[in-house]
């Protein structure tokens, strides 16, 4: 088979596998576009709720407190957690961790102010033979920490938005990606909240990668069906979910095995943050924002 043969032949299989994904997303394509609407607001309400009573606890290095790591201790974080926190008097959260060089250990974190000493006391009687150490994060820093990240993430919607309206000059179709993007960080929030991961520094930077690629996709669905050549919206439509899919599951594949096999806290709450956002982004973008420019477009006439 000579070579132009060969072209062809992928050319067509990838066509035929293109038209195949089309097909099965054609059910988005084919909603109604105020339900496409309806659906991510309720989920958006649902999650402002859930975080008005579930709020994600402050990690040490946003609140101050105290950290004692203990190396060559296998032990089970609950029952530690439990018994540390009846002999100090003050709720007390542990973790196990597993360093890249196999060696086995715990946290403990204990409110500021908490002696540091008196922890290590309290473990050498379990674990007379592992190493310890410890250390101390101010209130005071805490609080410029938590500050500063406010700011952050302030500062970054304020660029994306601007950045977002100097492109499309459309005030609709920029308010929907600036709200997809922030209905994207309070569903992550909130499934923070629900399952206890604590919100640190490092979780606030994973909310401002979130927003970049929160923006990435919009963009892609907007300058679609807004500049689209193809002949009807609901083609263009196809065309970038069908991208926007293959984007998206390839991402959230790529942060599971991350936090499949990491072996630190930071990194495995980083991927699940990014991986909460992400699953809120495939509702946000494809059906929200989607509703929202679907329905825009059809009011000026632009047929379907």
């Amino acid at each position: 088979m000579t070579k132009k043969k060969k072209d062809k032949t992928k050319l067509r299989r990838e066509q035929e596998l293109r038209a195949k994904k089309q097909e099965k997303l054609r059910f988005l394509a084919e909603m109604d576009p105020k339900k496409m609407m309806l659906y991510p607001l309720v989920v958006f309400i649902v999650a402002l709720i859930v975080l008005a009573v579930h709020f994600p606890p402050l990690g040490i290095d946003l609140k101050g407190g105290v950290v004692v790591t203990a190396y060559g201790v296998s032990a089970n974080p609950d029952q530690l957690e439990k018994w540390l926190s009846e002999q100090l008097g003050v709720q007390i959260n542990v973790e196990s961790f597993k360093s890249v060089e196999g060696v086995t250990g715990i946290r403990v974190y204990a409110p500021s102010g908490t002696d540091p000493l008196k922890i290590i006391e309290l473990l050498k009687e379990r674990y007379p033979d592992a190493k310890y150490t410890h250390s101390e994060v101010q209130p005071t820093f805490g609080e410029l920490a938590r500050k500063q990240g406010i700011k952050a993430i302030t500062f970054a919607f304020i660029a994306m938005a601007v950045v977002v309206f100097l492109f499309f000059r459309n005030p609709v179709s920029s308010l929907a990606i600036i709200f997809s993007a922030f209905s994207d960080m309070v569903i992550a929030v909130a499934a923070m909240g629900i399952f206890r991961i604590q919100l640190t520094t490092a979780t606030i930077a994973a909310l401002l990668m979130l927003i970049g690629y929160t923006v990435d996709s919009n963009i892609l669905l907007t300058t679609k069906l807004t500049k689209r050549k193809e002949d009807t919206i609901e083609e263009a439509y196809l065309s970038a979910v069908s991208t926007g899919f293959t984007m998206s599951t390839t991402t959230l594949g790529a942060l599971f095995m991350l936090w499949l096999i990491s072996t630190s806290p930071t990194i495995d709450n980083i991927a699940i943050v990014l991986i909460f956002g992400l699953l809120a982004d495939f509702m946000n973008t494809w059906v929200f924002n989607a509703g929202v420019l679907r329905w825009y477009l059809a009011k000026r006439g632009v047929k379907a």
